[in-house]
């Protein structure tokens, strides 16, 4: 690692955590460090991404909330005639 900004912390861990660390560093050729680095940068990306509208509807609940609507509403083309006519 050739950034001199880099700041150390300390983390505790347990056996079993600790010894599949050391696992995967080993495997891929690795520090743990690098192994650590690596999950918290994935870690961050995931949770710093917008949630899509999907997400939001799901989260809401609004998604299937028509009650006796068949189950292939939003795929099958009959359920379509009309739809968008006034």
């Amino acid at each position: 690692m050739s950034d001199m900004s880099v700041e150390r912390i300390s983390v505790r861990l347990k056996a079993d955590l600790r010894r599949r660390l050391g696992e995967q560093a080993s495997q891929r050729g690795l520090s743990e460090s690098d192994v650590v680095r690596d999950a918290l940068q994935e870690y961050l990306r995931k949770r710093t991404q917008s949630p899509t509208c999907y997400d939001l509807a799901r989260s809401a609940g609004i998604l299937g909330a028509i009650e006796d609507s068949p189950p292939d509403m939003s795929t099958n083309r009959k359920y379509f005639r009309g739809f968008g006519r006034p």
